[in-house]
């Protein structure tokens, strides 16, 4: 095995430049492919952490068909023993409750529909960041008051100043009809002109008043540590929340919530596998020129060799050798390169400026291009193209197998 080594390496550089050429492609290959999929993995998990702190939460817990059809009659009891549940896993960073609920806002002659959202402003701030997107005013008093927050869009639709009172008109899980009075304390903007036209938030007690759901809410929006663990934290909550009369809980992943982010980072991603599909079939095509001027340019010698000897398996063991050799002085430098690169610009993402930067600002999204660093990335894109590289060399292997030694030597 040590003789087939040397040969092996040797063989390798007999042609120098052209090894040099086939080595250089898989670096790059590999080099390029580790750095776009850190930039792209740590873009999406940026991007996904940014639409769940402004909206649903990692996961969340509902009334089983609440999701489907969103009525104030699906709700449950936030009580302490789901709350113990709660703090007792490790994996989860903060919980919040919330009441969703739809109602009718007025001021003077001007009316406008409102999605309503009753928040405990203390836990709120575990898993959202309501309170860093208010642009005029205060965020809501951690004691339950009249005070609201509304979108910036429906506060200019409504022609309101701040500490002016409105009307909120909603109806209640007993089918009551509630209509209560409340000051502007603050407006907040989300980025998207549908939802800044529409929220209106308050306290969480001043909401169960308003829709009558005394102790009960709607929703329990989570925050996890590691989104890649999010699955592992599902089915730990799914098997410890309680069932009652009713009916079940139901944890949801934000995937489950919010189908259309998914559905866009989805494709986003086709267009990353298009890249990585075009510098594999480079690298696939540098490997096969390789070895087939290789293995051709040396029949004549592998036929004298098989002639005084040699088993036809060994010369197909050197043959293999020689390949793996190739590929892996690659792929370890691009490994070395590219972890290198990712672990950078994990620390130090790159900052947006100029006009770009005040886009991001504006959607209340920090201007930065995030990185990931996982070690996944490497062994992914490794095995990736030590798969293409074996498929490829099949056919001169076969080669190798099917030739005879005094074929080999006659060759020209």
């Amino acid at each position: 095995m040590q003789l087939l080594l040397k040969l092996a390496w040797r063989n390798i550089w007999r042609n120098s430049r052209r090894s040099l050429l086939t080595i250089l492609a898989i670096f790059f290959a590999a080099f390029l492919t580790i750095v776009v999929v850190g930039m792209q993995d740590g873009t999406w998990e940026y991007s996904v952490r940014t639409s769940v702190s402004m909206m649903s939460g990692f996961l969340q817990i509902q009334r089983e068909g609440y999701q489907d059809n969103p009525s104030l009659q699906l709700m449950f009891p936030f009580d302490d023993n789901l709350k113990t549940v709660l703090q007792k896993d490790p994996a989860i960073t903060g919980y919040a409750p919330r009441i969703y609920a739809d109602g009718l806002i007025t001021y003077a002659d001007n009316s406008y529909g409102a999605a309503i959202f009753g928040i405990d402003p203390e836990l709120e701030q575990t898993v959202s960041r309501f309170h860093e997107r208010i642009v005029d005013g205060r965020f809501i008093s951690s004691t339950a008051t009249d005070e609201i927050v509304i979108g910036e869009r429906l506060m200019q639709n409504l022609q309101v100043a701040m500490g002016d009172t409105v009307v909120i008109i909603a109806q209640g899980a007993d089918g009551s009809m509630g209509n209560m009075k409340y000051r502007i304390g603050g407006s907040i903007r989300f980025g998207a002109e549908e939802i800044d036209m529409m929220t209106v938030l308050m306290h969480i007690e001043e909401a169960q008043e308003l829709v009558v759901l005394y102790g009960s809410v709607n929703v329990v929006a989570i925050d996890i540590d590691d989104l890649r663990g999010i699955d592992d934290v599902k089915k730990r909550l799914q098997r410890t929340i309680e069932k009652d009369k009713n009916g079940s809980l139901a944890v949801l992943r934000w995937e489950e919530i919010m189908p259309d982010l998914k559905q866009g980072m989805e494709f986003d991603k086709l267009g990353g596998w298009f890249l990585y599909v075009l510098l594999v079939v480079i690298v696939a095509f540098g490997i096969l020129n390789t070895l087939m001027m290789s293995i051709t340019e040396r029949f004549r010698e592998f036929g004298v060799i098989l002639s005084i000897g040699m088993q036809q398996r060994t010369l197909v063991s050197l043959v293999v050798i020689e390949t793996v050799m190739l590929v892996l002085v690659g792929l370890i430098a691009a490994n070395v390169a590219g972890y290198a690169i990712n672990y950078y610009f994990y620390y130090n993402p790159i900052q947006l400026g100029g006009e770009l930067a005040d886009v991001y600002a504006y959607y209340g999204i920090e201007p930065i291009i995030a990185w990931a660093k996982y070690f996944s990335i490497n062994v992914k894109t490794s095995l990736l193209i030590l798969g293409v590289s074996f498929f490829v060399a099949l056919f001169p292997v076969f080669k190798v197998m099917r030739l005879e030694p005094l074929k080999g030597i006659r060759y020209t």
